[in-house]
């Protein structure tokens, strides 16, 4: 059946709305995550230098939390306020999220905190689209559609993986399901905010690009067994970090004060460790996992805890660098045992325990594949994929819904 020229027209025209729409909250996503990141990579610097700042942190915590408190009520829920809305519709997501969550990130950052930079992105993203589409009055569908570009605009801009950033806005909101609906927009918002951000001189960590390596039988009985490993740890870091969450709220309902003693626990832990590796993203270790065959052993495990206690907490910020951290410092550990390159298994380690944690198996394949080559297929698919499916049901974002399966109602 051919189609008729009115037909094509329309779709013409939708292309083109699309292509507009997209690339609008790329080059917004784009520029905020350009100002974050050097933010951040100032804040970094700052501390690294002047290292009793990090005494500060519980102060830090309590003048935050009584901001959060004060003027963030409507965005606490963070990355889930998000996926509700996507989900749900419902008010707009208000402005105020982006420079709170943004402003409170880099100030965690700033004090020792031991946080990631995907959330703000998200939440920075999702707040600023929404904004734009209320302005624009869209209707709901489209707005679902430019909530999930924005998602992807902050993701693919703050990370440099425009691909795996439009694969994570679709397939983050609903565990096992990616929403197809939303991807033009998504790859456009995504390309175009790592442009912008590019364009406006903010740099991207280089990892090191993975060597070839054949996959064997033996190989694929190791990456089972590297699987279950990543799934394990990811579902202990989920749990320790709800767990540091629920009973902080049953115990000390008043926010600063939670994070008042996060933040004094997160200064005893760093004196008893005697070293700030675990402070921060932690960025320089998670460098030396692609190479460094005396790596700490308990690395993984440390920011493990140091994470879950910050976020746990209240603190703002992310989980995808700390996890990138504890995934890269599991897999160097799991390579020297099993005899796989360190590089290898670092890089595998690190994109395979988020996407258990966040059950995005396929961007962050994508995203392994854009950091560290393509020699890292098929090795992170498959332990991504496994580790995704040993992890269950239990997610980093509480909001995430199960795919209807075969014979329910959506």
């Amino acid at each position: 059946m051919h189609s008729s020229p009115q037909s094509l027209l329309l779709a013409g025209r939708a292309l083109g709305q699309w292509l507009g729409l997209g690339a609008l909250v790329g080059m917004v996503c784009g520029a905020a995550s350009a100002v974050f990141l050097w933010l951040l990579d100032r804040a970094t610097a700052f501390r690294s230098s002047q290292e009793l700042i990090v005494y500060t942190l519980p102060l830090a915590g309590l003048v935050l939390g009584w901001v959060v408190e004060r003027f963030g009520q409507a965005t606490k829920a963070g990355n889930n306020l998000v996926i509700d809305t996507i989900h749900d519709g419902g008010p707009e997501i208000p402005l105020r999220m982006a420079p709170l969550v943004l402003v409170g990130t880099v100030l965690t950052h700033l004090f020792g905190g031991s946080a990631g930079r995907e959330g703000t992105a998200v939440q920075m993203g999702a707040s600023l689209t929404d904004w734009v589409s209320h302005r624009l009055r869209v209707e709901q569908p489209m707005r679902r559609q430019l909530l999930a570009a924005g998602v992807a605009g902050g993701f693919g801009s703050v990370f440099g993986t425009p691909v795996a950033g439009a694969v994570f806005g679709l397939e983050f909101v609903v565990r096992g399901r990616i929403e197809y609906h939303a991807l033009l927009p998504a790859l456009v918002a995504s390309v175009v905010g790592d442009l912008v951000t590019r364009s406006l001189g903010i740099g991207h960590t280089v990892y090191p690009q993975v060597p070839h390596v054949p996959l064997t039988p033996l190989l694929f009985l190791q990456w089972l067994a590297f699987a279950a490993a990543v799934a394990a740890v990811a579902i202990a870091f989920i749990a320790l970090t709800h767990a540091i969450k629920k009973q902080g709220e049953r115990h000390v309902p008043w926010l600063p004060a939670r994070m008042f003693l996060g933040g004094l626990a997160v200064v005893a832990l760093w004196k008893l460790v005697g070293t700030s590796d675990y402070l921060g993203l932690g960025v320089p270790t998670i460098e030396r996992a692609f190479a460094d065959p005396h790596l700490d052993v308990e690395a993984f495990a440390l920011k493990l805890v140091f994470t879950a206690v910050t976020l746990g907490a209240g603190f703002l910020g992310g989980e995808v660098t700390p996890l990138f951290f504890i995934g890269a410092t599991l897999g160097n550990v799991l390579a020297r045992t099993m005899g796989i390159p360190l590089e290898l298994g670092a890089a595998v380690g690190m994109a395979a325990l988020f996407a258990a944690a966040a059950n995005t198996p396929l961007a962050l394949s994508i995203m392994a594949v854009e950091l560290c080559g393509a020699a890292v297929l098929p090795h992170v698919a498959i332990v991504a994929v496994i580790a995704y499916l040993l992890s269950g049901t239990t997610s980093i974002y509480p909001a995430q819904r199960l795919a209807p399966q075969p014979g329910e109602r959506p």
